[in-house]
């Protein structure tokens, strides 16, 4: 089938990128000669504060014949503090699949010259590989090492390889900032004189970086005195925020987004048109799947199962396909083809679904949509470089529903996060429509968490756990561990509990519906925490919050620069029943205050205790996001940090017992 970046790229002619060679620029394989003025260096120049600052950040991209892009960068970087040492002596170059490219690092080097001259070089040993933890909170692998004898004073640089495989030169990002300022950024590339087309390049988030010509036909792009990107709690993507510059290929000298979208769709419509075409044996599914199914609905939700449960998808690392079958895997050029192989990529996966609501009577269109976990995307700005992803719309009477059976986990009614809140075209013929995909209130993104703990004198807490996800929070629990060993989930389990409570010790760990694309996701064990409850001569100070204890506040910062942003609604359901040490009874045992934000949230905590007086009861629901209200500007954050501080108080209140005292329990 044939894929919407392939699509973008054959609309836009793709042309080909060619760089200067490798002793022109940096890049080769030998180091520039340092300036004894750079060496010298006592202050920043970019921004005074800074406790490091690039000197410059070269690149040079190639679009070899092999049909990968290839990025070479080269850095150097001047140390002016120990807080600059700290932070630039561990590089990570993440690889892997990163924002729809498959990336490979290679040719990695790096040297320290101190401030006396010597130089220390980066021992190939001493490079590996490790998971790191984005700001965003995805995880993506990564090539590091730490950078030798570096000290106040000093300059560190290195330089590799970033090969994009199989990505081709149009449509390309060039980012200009780093989390350092950076005198001087730049990038050389050489235009191809490809007849009627034109380079042109888009400037995201900061000024506008014209093409230089330089000899021989090549152009070079350079920003100078570029500010740090400096990262920030829940702030929304990097390239949201960030200067980076888009270069693409066209024969408009002019283009009117309106007439640019409606062109656009009605093309893309015409090139999916074999994807998602009913013949024979497309009908013949349909009416096995659905089988009884009289409404929409009802047809609706059997055909969603019946892609899901029939066609394997290929992309997918948890498909139960090895890697020599996934390579093999031949190109479905229809829906039958995907019938009769059984297997399929998620947009084959996609398409069907689309051809079998065809065939039902249902009325079935692609939408084609952005990626808001990489950019907030506007019409406005007319490259269809931002139209990433896509989905299945089906209108029902006047209302449009979307459908995504391409994800493994995501429940019929609900898009992938990434997907959902954004605007869409649906493609047709003759009017593609702009819609507003919806967001998934916070009850369908649910964590409800169970205990049943017995409090010991010595203020030990041991009882067992359950904790059931839903909806978005099951679906990146499923996505994380659905190809894990269940020994690796149950350390990440452990290591997750532990984070909160370090003498936490767990056992009989169980973890279901880990790659079950309908069940919620389970994860249950035994635990006992020595030293929960704080125990002062007759005294036990105990906070019944046992699934916020040793969790800090969300935010720490007293001030922001982005804007705050979630990405979803969710809730959170707690329950957590603690029988009392014999001879204690509570002594103060108030409830924490419940407080709301509106339709936004709201924090309903409450305690209660048997008529006995032996067993404690604590209950808390929570939920935020209401209204698909999950982006906050900076100018509000005061106001939102003292919501999450005031909710970080309420799940720390603690409550007192006190051996000796008579007891006088409620329901």
């Amino acid at each position: 089938m044939i894929s919407s970046r392939f699509i973008n790229s054959l609309l836009a002619f793709v042309c080909l990128v060619y760089f200067l060679p490798a002793s022109a620029l940096a890049g080769g394989d030998d180091w520039k000669p340092i300036d004894p003025a750079d060496l010298a260096l006592k202050t920043p120049v970019v921004e005074k504060d800074a406790d490091a600052e690039a000197i410059f950040w070269e690149v040079m991209v190639d679009d070899n014949p092999e049909g990968d892009l290839i990025f070479t960068h080269y850095i150097r970087i001047k140390i002016f503090t120990d807080r600059g040492r700290e932070s630039q002596s561990k590089i990570d170059i993440p690889f892997g699949e990163i924002s729809g490219n498959n990336i490979k690092i290679s040719n990695i080097a790096a040297r320290t010259i101190k401030a006396d001259g010597s130089i220390v070089e980066l021992k190939k040993d001493d490079i590996f590989e490790r998971t790191i933890v984005k700001t965003s909170g995805v995880k993506v692998k990564a090539k590091s090492f730490a950078m030798p004898a570096v000290e106040p004073g000093a300059i560190i640089e290195y330089r590799w390889k970033e090969i994009r495989v199989h990505t081709d030169a149009n449509y390309v990002r060039l980012e200009m900032q780093r989390d350092i300022p950076v005198q001087r950024v730049k990038y050389y590339l050489k235009p191809f004189p490809f007849e009627g087309m034109s380079m042109r390049s888009l400037t995201l988030h900061g000024n506008n970086s014209p093409f230089t010509k330089e000899k021989n036909g090549f152009s070079s792009t350079m920003m100078t005195n570029v500010p740090a990107l400096h990262t920030e709690t829940r702030m929304p993507p990097e390239d949201q925020v960030q200067t980076w510059m888009l270069v693409y290929y066209t024969r408009e000298n002019k283009i009117v987004p309106e007439k640019y979208w409606n062109d656009w769709g009605k093309r893309v419509y015409e090139a999916h048109k074999p994807n998602i075409k009913v013949n024979d044996e497309v009908r013949q599914a349909a009416t096995e799947a659905v089988g009884d199914a009289t409404t929409p609905e009802q047809k609706l939700q059997r055909l969603y199962d019946y892609v899901r449960a029939k066609i394997k998808n290929i992309n997918d690392d948890a498909s139960g396909l090895t890697a020599e079958e996934r390579a093999k895997a031949k190109v479905n050029k229809s829906p039958s083809d995907t019938l009769k192989r059984g297997q399929g990529t998620g947009l084959d996966r996609d398409m069907l679904f689309g051809a079998l609501a065809t065939a039902t009577g249902l009325d079935a269109h692609i939408v084609e949509l952005p990626d808001r976990s990489d950019f907030f995307f506007d019409p406005g700005i007319a490259s269809a470089y931002f139209m990433r992803t896509h989905s299945i719309a089906v209108r029902i009477g006047e209302e449009w529903r979307f459908f995504d059976p391409s994800n493994a986990y995501i429940p019929l009614g609900m898009l992938p996060w990434w997907k959902e809140g954004e605007r869409g075209l649906i493609l047709d013929s003759k009017e593609p429509i702009w819609i507003h995909t919806p967001t998934s209130p916070p009850e369908k993104s649910r964590v409800k968490r169970t205990a049943k703990v017995k409090l010991l004198e010595d203020g030990t807490v041991e009882g067992d756990v359950q904790l059931e996800f839903t909806g978005h929070l099951a679906v990146e629990r499923k996505a994380e561990t659905d190809s894990q060993s269940p020994a690796e989930r149950e350390k990440n389990l452990t290591d997750e509990v532990k984070s909160r409570m370090s003498t936490a010790e767990l056992s009989n760990v169980r973890i279901e519906n880990s790659s079950d694309p309908v069940k919620p996701f389970i994860c249950a064990y035994h635990v006992r925490v020595p030293g929960y409850a704080q125990k002062t001569g007759k005294r036990l100070f105990l906070q019944p919050g046992l699934f916020e204890h040793g969790a800090g506040p969300l935010f720490s910062a007293s001030e922001r620069k982005y804007p705050v942003y979630f990405h979803y609604a969710w809730s959170e359901e707690d329950e957590v029943i603690i029988e009392l040490p014999e001879g204690y009874a509570l002594d103060n045992a108030d409830a924490p205050a419940t407080f709301s934000g509106g339709p936004v949230s709201a924090y309903k905590p409450g305690i209660a205790v048997t008529k006995d007086g032996k067993t404690l009861i604590y209950k808390r629901n929570f939920f935020f996001g209401g209204g698909g209200t999950i982006l906050f500007p900076p100018q509000g954050y005061p106001q939102l940090k003292n919501y999450f501080d005031m909710l970080h108080k309420e799940d720390n209140h603690t409550i007192t017992l006190k051996q000796g005292v008579a007891t006088s329990g409620s329901n």
